[in-house]
């Protein structure tokens, strides 16, 4: 039933302890289409009801739009529910959105607010667990494996890539090398020197570090294994691999059946999308 296997996930999303891939599989990739719509919408239905007990904006936009949290029924009604917009974050600005006491948030990460005031989230330490063991499994799923040595080309600081693909990283047991963005010519120049199994960061940097490989008369396809993206298969040709994963869009194996997005990310019942 999905109230027992919901049990067993929360033992072993809040651990911050390395854990059993094989048994996350089991327990989590592994259900049914049915099992996992079951889980989809108890966990809708907790945050719905959380938002609106505790985010006065929240409560606002739901009483405007004349729904309750209990109206969710099915998946569908979804898209009864208004959606959070730039200019809900604006008017917010800056903590305004938190669903938990200021106190309790124990980081802070922010846009670059180029179009404006920048886009705040906050972070309570289960939070930073579960974005851990996110961004662990995702890295499994596309092959990273305990020991493997992870490159990190995101950004650091206040945008969120570097610091989740690095607490992901360490969480599976690999070993981190936490470049950041930008020294692209350093990044080539580790890049031969430590020889990562794989190197995460957004699909145009590392076209960027193959065009600086390609600048120096270096073979990039020699250096590098990436294990990101399928939004970039341009990368991937050029490098001559078979899988790449970049961000949180993932092309697996076609032996994974992986659905790990689908927990949060449900598009295909927003249909003013």
């Amino acid at each position: 039933m999905p109230v027992s296997l919901e049990g067993k996930l929360v033992v072993a999303l809040s651990s911050r302890a390395l854990f059993d891939f094989e048994e996350e599989n089991r327990v989590f990739e592994d259900r049914d289409d049915s099992a996992y719509m079951a889980l989809q919408l108890e966990r809708l239905r907790w945050s719905l009801q959380h938002a609106y007990d505790n985010v006065a904006h929240y409560r606002a936009k739901f009483d405007a739009a004349g729904v309750r949290p209990a109206d969710l029924k099915t998946l569908a009604d979804l898209a009864k529910f208004p959606f959070t917009t730039k200019q809900d974050l604006r008017e917010t600005y800056p903590f305004g959105m938190f669903a938990v006491p200021r106190e309790k948030v124990v980081r802070v990460h922010a846009s670059s607010g180029t179009t404006g005031k920048p886009t705040v989230v906050g972070y309570t330490q289960q939070d930073i667990d579960t974005w851990a063991n996110l961004m662990a499994r995702s890295i499994h799923a596309a092959g990273g494996r305990p020991g493997h040595k992870v490159h990190v080309s995101y950004g650091y600081g206040l945008f969120t890539g570097g610091l989740g693909a690095h607490y992901g990283a360490e969480r599976l047991g690999c070993t981190v090398i936490p470049f950041g963005g930008g020294q692209t010519e350093r990044q080539v120049q580790l890049i031969q020197d430590f020889k990562p199994t794989m190197i995460v960061g957004t699909p145009s940097y590392v076209m960027n570090i193959i065009d600086e490989f390609e600048r120096q008369g270096l073979d990039p396809a020699a250096c590098i294994m990436v294990e990101d993206s399928a939004l970039n298969l341009r990368t991937a040709k050029r490098l001559g691999m078979k899988t790449v994963l970049v961000s949180r869009s993932l092309r697996t194996p076609a032996h994974v059946d992986l659905r790990l997005q689908s927990v949060l990310d449900l598009p295909r019942y927003l249909g003013r999308l």
